[in-house]
């Protein structure tokens, strides 16, 4: 068609203003509005059927993938990346295939990305943590249709908030969110250069091959008797024994090849993997042999052992997030000031954005339907006050602030400090409810997740000139799916309390929250004396680490990072080699060939774990089909 030839050069012709604009706020609006919204949102295609039917089925794969990622290492992944190079390699074939009759325009892409990145990430998160710290706790889960409803209200409850956070954080002060930049950066990439989109595409796809198959020959061989003698694990498993000894074993020190947190390793970095490995040698080669030798704790494996040691490694990562939060005043004073600015008269925009930005009125309705239904849920669920739930969504609105501005400004979400907050709030308030206790905070994480998510994504849409109240309208579709096929796959991987804390599903986030909640609902004295002194000297070293880079910043990168350094005594020793060997592959590819690890780097960890990943879903359902049968039809 002809109208698709100009849409085709406007977009390699396509200029991301990542400088940004200077003035007042109504001249750097106007600037935007002129110079890159002008031409492109107001003409091309952005928010079609096609684009959201493609983002909500690659949300709802890459859902899972984060899904069995988070049970296993508790933290999820960013899809948007990973979404856009595979949307644009699908449409690119369906297009040449004849199926498809034009290609989508980057705009298109990029709701297509805003509704992946909510199905995939948003909803997620919130059940890898609160809802399996709440299964541990309690041992059972709870009801689907509870759970549904949470998980979508929540969700719901964090893409509305950053409503009025948007026009003060994207346009007018111009945060970076640099993960909104690399998306952006992709995006013009793949439609200004398809051959080398269709390259990177092209390597996902064959890593994700590879490390299914991989996976497979793991756990899949383990499922098939005549075959399990001559999976991978099985191997490792047995390799281990003869080298290390069952003593060493029983404490995680063994050999174990899993590709999906190597490539994880590769993403994250050198300083934080090499954090995870010193925190994973001072653990399970330090810690534990000398408090068995000593008779203090009992002697057995990973479930055994990690009862005594995410105590400090929990210490260790909440005091030093909460000291973080403290010693960045200035970015949570900026914050909280947003406040006025976002609901001043005086910072009314144009007439012409006034038509474009996502209405206030969508804000409100939002809160106000959400702060109902999460009130209601929780006083049914587990009495709950109503005053306590609207108090969490008021502490969730402002923590949600400081959450967004520090992901804005360094690109991490500290959603755990932020759900400590609460924690730490409602210990106080509610005494003795460990279920209270937990689902607040998951109030605040919850939001403030979802929230940062859609700013990130906003950024994008930003710097490629598209219209933000479709993109606002793409993300919240993809609460729907992403709702549904999370809340399932959880219900159907996560079959009993038992299948938490293991080696297979070590879920770090969720021991954490647990434990917090635990202490805070019984109170230290109902801990055992080592527990206590465990959770003192963590916390110590917590603190010690983060004021270290804030002493010596010329040295910060050679601090170990408190996170990493505590997180690697939540699950086994083997993951902290792992994720060191993805960050050494990383950084030795990088320095043979910087041009070729940055076009191929990022693609090949996100097929390795995608891959990996589904097919680890797809042994589960297929070892417990007979079960997840019952589960969906009933007897």
């Amino acid at each position: 068609m002809k109208p698709a030839e100009p849409t085709a050069a406007a977009e390699k012709e396509i200029e991301l203003p990542l400088a940004g604009f200077t003035g007042t706020p109504e001249e750097i609006e106007r600037q935007w509005f002129e110079q890159v919204y002008r031409g492109r949102g107001d003409s091309m295609k952005q928010l079609t059927w096609r684009a959201v039917l493609m983002g909500s089925v690659l949300g709802a794969i890459l859902s899972l993938t984060n899904l069995y990622i988070g049970l296993k290492s508790g933290w999820g992944m960013g899809v948007a990346i990973t979404a856009c190079i595979l949307s644009y390699a699908i449409w690119t074939t369906l297009v040449k295939i004849g199926f498809a009759k034009t290609p989508m325009t980057i705009l298109e892409n990029n709701c297509m990305q805003s509704c992946a990145s909510s199905a995939g990430y948003s909803t997620g998160g919130t059940l890898i943590s609160a809802f399996a710290a709440f299964i541990i706790l309690n041992g059972h889960a709870m009801p689907l249709v509870f759970t549904f409803a949470w998980v979508f209200f929540l969700a719901i409850l964090g893409v509305t908030m950053a409503v009025p956070m948007k026009r003060q954080m994207i346009n007018i002060e111009q945060l970076r969110f640099p993960s909104g930049v690399a998306a952006a950066e992709t995006l013009r990439a793949l439609h200004s250069h398809g051959q080398k989109g269709m390259r990177a595409a092209k390597a996902l796809g064959i890593a994700g091959l590879i490390s299914a198959v991989d996976n497979f020959i793991h756990d899949g061989f383990a499922v098939i008797p005549k075959l399990a003698a001559f999976s991978s694990d099985m191997l490792a498993a047995k390799w281990s024994g003869i080298i290390f000894g069952p003593t060493w074993v029983g404490r995680t020190v063994m050999f174990s090849w899993e590709p999906i947190f190597i490539a994880s390793g590769a993403i994250m970095g050198m300083r934080v993997c090499l954090s995870i490995l010193v925190g994973s040698v001072v653990c399970w080669m330090f810690y534990v042999p000398v408090l068995q030798d000593a008779g203090l704790i009992v002697r057995g494996g990973f479930r055994e052992c990690v009862q005594w040691t995410l105590w400090p490694g929990v210490a260790c990562m909440v005091f030093s997030s909460l000291l973080d939060l403290i010693l960045k005043w200035r970015i949570s004073l900026r914050a909280f000031a947003d406040l006025a600015k976002m609901f001043s008269p005086k910072s009314k925009a144009a007439t012409e954005m006034e038509k474009i930005e996502t209405p206030m009125s969508w804000f409100a309705i939002g809160q106000v339907v959400s702060l109902v239904a999460l009130a209601l849920l929780a006083h049914a669920s587990f009495a709950m006050p109503y005053w306590q739930s609207a108090l969490a969504v008021v502490m969730s609105f402002a923590l949600a602030l400081v959450a967004c501005r520090v992901t804005g400004e360094t690109d991490t979400t500290p959603i755990g400090p932020m759900g400590k907050v609460t924690q730490l709030t409602f210990g106080a308030l509610n005494p003795g409810n460990m279920n209270v206790n937990l689902m607040s905070a998951n109030i605040t994480a919850g939001a403030a997740g979802s929230a940062a998510d859609l700013l990130t994504d906003l950024k994008s849409g930003y710097l490629l000139g598209a219209n933000p109240r479709k993109q606002f309208i793409a993300q919240f579709t993809g609460i729907f799916i992403g709702t549904v096929v999370s809340v399932f796959a959880f219900s159907l991987i996560v079959t009993k309390p038992e299948v938490l804390g293991t080696e297979q599903f070590p879920a770090p986030a969720a021991q954490t929250w647990a434990a917090v909640a635990q202490a805070l609902s019984k109170g230290f004295e109902a801990l055992a004396p080592l527990k206590i002194w465990s959770i003192c000297v963590g916390g110590a070293m917590g603190l010690w680490l983060t004021i270290l880079p804030v002493l010596f910043p010329k040295q910060a990168n050679f601090f170990p990072s408190a996170s990493g350094f505590g997180l690697a005594w939540i699950f086994q020793w083997y993951y902290g080699v792992l994720f060191f060997l993805g960050a050494l592959i990383a950084w030795g590819w990088q320095k043979k060939s910087a041009a070729n690890a940055e076009e191929f780097l990022f693609p090949v960890a996100s097929g390795v774990m995608a891959g990996g990943a589904l097919m680890g879903v797809a042994i589960i359902f297929w070892q417990n089909g007979e079960e997840i049968l019952r589960k969906l039809f009933g007897n």
